[in-house]
């Protein structure tokens, strides 16, 4: 469990404001405005769709308002201790949930209903397929249950290059399409390679070029 004080534990990064909405801009306006007391929401979706970034948007909005969070995940081990000063309870990657997690989610679920604490939670699976305990599986479906998609190829395409043209680089059509072609198009991910792909260029002095990235990848598999 992470106990999440103002602007640590979670990615200053990422807000609802540099989110690429895609076909999600109704799931963001909803996570915009939840308050206290609010039904529950889940987010879910696979993978790169975005579902941990607008939960991490979501507790920074909490924080900056003077909230504390207790943001929860697989790699935290229960037990998951209850906090009447909780201002949101967040849990990501349910799916994966071990029995005892579970059981802890499950207090901490009943807890923050009780006080009127919102809880958001996401997974890759909507609640009714969750691999979980039946009760805690239902209280995940009680609220807004919202379902994120991917962005198309072409609006993956043109997130990254506008990501480029803040930056200052030109990314031809056939870097493009390699990245698109070799990668898995999740854009989180995609993004953090432009990163590495514009810092390596910097220090080599040289254009972004296919065979340029093809070298950055071999020496990195090194």
């Amino acid at each position: 469990m992470r106990q999440i004080p103002l602007a640590i534990g979670v990615e200053a990064t990422c807000t609802f404001d540099n989110f690429h909405p895609g076909a999600n801009a109704a799931a963001i306006e909803h996570l915009r405005a939840l308050a206290a007391p609010a039904a529950p929401v889940y987010l879910w979706g696979p993978s790169g769709s975005g579902k941990t970034h607008l939960l991490q948007a979501l507790a920074q909005r909490f924080q900056r308002q003077g909230g504390t969070v207790g943001w929860f995940g697989p790699a935290d081990a229960p037990p998951w201790p209850i906090d009447e000063s909780r201002a949101l309870v967040v849990f990501d990657g349910c799916e994966a949930f071990d029995p005892d997690q579970q059981h802890a989610a499950f207090a901490l679920f009943a807890d923050a209903s009780a006080r009127g604490i919102p809880v958001a939670a996401a997974g890759r699976l909507p609640p009714v397929d969750l691999p979980l305990r039946d009760d805690l599986r239902t209280r995940l479906g009680w609220g807004h249950v919202l379902a994120l998609q991917p962005l198309s190829e072409a609006e993956t395409r043109a997130t990254l290059r506008r990501d480029a043209d803040r930056r200052g680089l030109f990314l031809s059509d056939e870097v493009m399409d390699y990245l698109l072609t070799r990668f898995e198009r999740d854009l989180k991910h995609l993004m953090a390679l432009l990163d590495r792909l514009d810092q390596y260029a910097l220090v080599n002095k040289r254009a972004i070029t296919v065979p340029l990235l093809k070298q950055m990848l071999a020496e990195t598999a090194e």
